[in-house]
């Protein structure tokens, strides 16, 4: 349907043409030989037939339009042809072919019409007339095509910026129930591990591990079924600063530590926080201690561990844990080896840097700083 517009008004333009052509024909009638008048109609019929290309090639049509006006008077083609390149292209070669076209009809009409000065001035408003109109619709054309370029790029960028904000907002929650699962579940693990290796222990002894995994895991489906809640609810379920719940500070670092103790792990806690840190440093900076013990707790069983935490306003808060060679060499629990990573970008978004590697002795160091400026405290 699109194209069907255009061919349309090329048809009607090649009618309209012979039509006149047809007009000025009937005029001559007896006043010129059978050869001249049939001269004419061919001229004119193809000078007008030609209009049919007059989107592909304006520039040779009006040239061709020119040519069968010199030769046969005929201007309807010339007039046509001017007005398609107006439309098509507003540059030099439009004030070229609107000069060649309206010195052609100012020679013609003083020499062979005889119209002299008044032949001249008519041209002017003629092909003014013509080529404004041309220019007209074809400056509004651009300004339709720019407006509907601009709006289609809109609405492309707000279809990027939309699956931006789900792919932002998906490795956020994926980081988030990582954060509070997998510590959890390395516990349970860990636990499980104990009596495996371990299966001559009392039933006190038992009963005891027993309600530790009992409380963790009943603890990891707690914290599971409030980060689904989030994703269940609307957007204002999310805490003011744009985190999902929960958020644990430094406040629960001792609880933290002293649930690995429980599990078996040996942990040396050294905090020496001066003040209360920032909310984000301070929460990720549990974080990092949490994915560390985590990492011990599935890959290094059993290892004796050091958790470090110091720093204060304008010095800074640095994370650092540091653990022996694991005494068992299999795997709790596979890791997908993104835990780190996705630690490092949010140590990363708060301003600071995280480090972690292998150490001499076969042990692993996971170490993280990040800024404190002087005055701000919680």
């Amino acid at each position: 349907m699109h194209g069907k517009g255009p061919r349309l008004r090329d048809v009607l333009a090649v009618v309209g043409c012979l039509l006149f052509a047809a007009g000025q024909l009937s005029a001559l009638q007896g006043r010129h030989s059978w050869w001249a008048v049939g001269f004419q109609i061919a001229v004119a019929v193809v000078s007008s037939g030609m209009l049919w290309w007059r989107r592909r090639a304006p520039v040779l049509v009006t040239l061709a339009g020119v040519a069968a006006y010199v030769v046969a008077g005929q201007g309807a083609p010339m007039a046509v042809g001017l007005a398609t390149t107006a439309v098509r292209r507003r540059d030099r070669v439009l004030v070229a072919l609107t000069g060649l076209a309206y010195l052609t009809y100012a020679v013609r009409s003083a020499v062979v019409d005889g119209t002299g000065l008044t032949g001249a001035l008519s041209g002017i408003f003629l092909f003014g007339s013509v080529v404004a109109g041309g220019a007209y619709i074809g400056a509004r054309r651009d300004l339709v095509a720019s407006l509907r370029e601009r709006a289609e790029r809109a609405e492309a960028e707000r279809e990027l910026r939309v699956d931006q904000a789900r792919l932002g907002e998906r490795t956020r929650i994926a980081q988030e129930m990582h954060d509070v699962l997998a510590h959890k579940v390395s516990l349970v693990a860990l636990h499980a591990g104990a009596l495996e290796v371990n299966p001559g222990v009392g039933p006190e002894q038992v009963e005891r591990t027993a309600a530790l995994m009992r409380g963790t895991a009943a603890e990891a489906l707690e914290d599971l079924r409030q980060v689904l809640g989030v994703l269940r609810s609307d957007a204002g379920s999310a805490s003011s600063d744009g985190t999902l719940a929960p958020q644990p500070g430094l406040d629960r670092l001792e609880s933290l530590v002293a649930a690995s103790r429980a599990a078996g792990v040996p942990v040396d806690l050294e905090l020496s926080v001066a003040g209360s840190p920032p909310d984000l440093p301070g929460r990720t900076a549990y974080r990092v201690v949490q994915e560390a013990l985590t990492n011990v707790h599935k890959h290094a069983r059993g290892a004796a561990t050091r958790v470090r935490v110091v720093g204060g306003p304008g010095r800074g808060l640095d994370v650092e844990v540091t653990n022996r060679p694991p005494v068992a060499s299999a795997s709790l629990i596979p890791g997908a080896g993104l835990g780190l990573v996705g630690l490092a970008e949010r140590v990363s978004l708060t301003g600071g840097s995280l480090s972690f590697g292998p150490l001499p002795d076969g042990g692993w160091r996971v170490a993280g700083r990040m800024p404190w400026p002087a005055g701000d405290a919680s």
